[in-house]
């Protein structure tokens, strides 16, 4: 096998775990508009890694307020 398909697999395998955790995240938040980009588009893991950083911001935020 080329090279080349090793750092395809691999790419494949950062999406799929990003996308999991994010989807799994925005599913438990309630968030269906999340969920739905975080399906439809293919970013590499950028969409869903961008959702889990806000997400945690908008968590620590929410903390500190309390």
């Amino acid at each position: 096998m080329s090279p080349c398909i090793y750092l395809i697999i691999l790419i494949i395998l950062w999406d799929i775990v990003w996308k999991i955790i994010a989807m799994w995240r925005s599913a438990r938040n309630n968030q269906p508009y999340w969920f739905i980009s975080i399906i439809i588009f293919n970013t590499i893991g950028i969409l869903p890694i961008i959702y889990l950083i806000l997400d945690k911001k908008k968590k620590k935020a929410a903390k500190t307020s309390n």
